[in-house]
């Protein structure tokens, strides 16, 4: 049997039990496998991943273990510019997008009020969600570290909060979104981007006292949902309201 010695740094430490995280610990090991396979057969997924070092030396995740071997192990770095290095991530996706598991739905919802493209449906399972993160360049929201162990999973996030609004400041804060914030202006029901229409276009749809009071209107043209600035916008309007100090 071989060992090695590890250290995870900074959030990578939230899937570690208690007594490994931010300590140096000892971690034994048969035959050769990637540091990729070692890091995960520790709980952490790949996807949590910034840089690795081997003996103060970056490495990628293909890097065979040797024995007595030294691996640090860094998260995704926010302002730290480590460009000279060798980063084990994909670069930034150049736009933002989320697909998210099925236990996620309210943050979908929430997400989606503050103007984020965020797919989800609580039919997605595991192969959908994997095969919609790699094929439309979605990063993959999920509770689930299984999921992101997978290998074709190269953008994704876990999420660590269990609170809905806790969870969307969490990914807000992740992913620097605050000041990307463009609320109303995505459908809440299936994603899709709203329009102004005119009344007359929506007139039939109307309840009488919204017919009577409000003059304007968005339409999703996907579901064909209407939106107008009732008590249910002042609601949403105040939460985002709540939300932006989370900066």
């Amino acid at each position: 049997m071989k060992r090695c010695f590890m250290r995870f740094y900074a959030e990578l430490n939230d899937f570690l039990p208690p007594g490994k995280r931010q300590v140096t610990f000892d971690h034994c090991f048969f035959g050769q496998p990637t540091v990729k396979d070692l890091i995960e057969s520790l709980g952490v997924p790949h996807t949590e991943v910034d840089l690795i070092l081997s003996n103060g030396k970056s490495v990628d995740f293909s890097h065979r273990v040797e024995n007595l071997d030294r691996i640090s192990v860094y998260p995704v770095f926010e302002t730290l510019d480590i460009s000279s290095i060798l980063r084990v991530r994909p670069a930034p996706l150049r736009k933002i997008r989320f697909v998210l598991d099925v236990h996620l739905g309210k943050l979908a919802v929430y997400l989606r009020m503050m103007g984020f493209d965020a797919l989800y449906s609580n039919e997605f399972d595991d192969e959908m969600l994997v095969e919609i993160s790699v094929r439309e360049r979605r990063i993959l929201l999920t509770r689930d570290r299984g999921l992101l162990k997978r290998s074709d999973v190269t953008h994704g996030y876990y999420v660590r909060a269990t609170a809905p609004s806790s969870q969307l400041v969490e990914v807000l804060r992740r992913f620097e979104l605050f000041g990307a914030i463009r609320p109303f202006t995505r459908c809440l029901s299936c994603n899709e981007e709203l329009a102004p229409t005119p009344k007359e276009e929506v007139e039939g749809r109307l309840p009488p006292k919204v017919k009577e009071y409000f003059r304007e209107f968005l339409l999703c043209r996907g579901c064909g949902r209407v939106y107008w600035q009732g008590s249910h916008y002042e609601r949403m309007k105040s939460f985002i309201e709540n939300v932006r100090p989370g900066v």
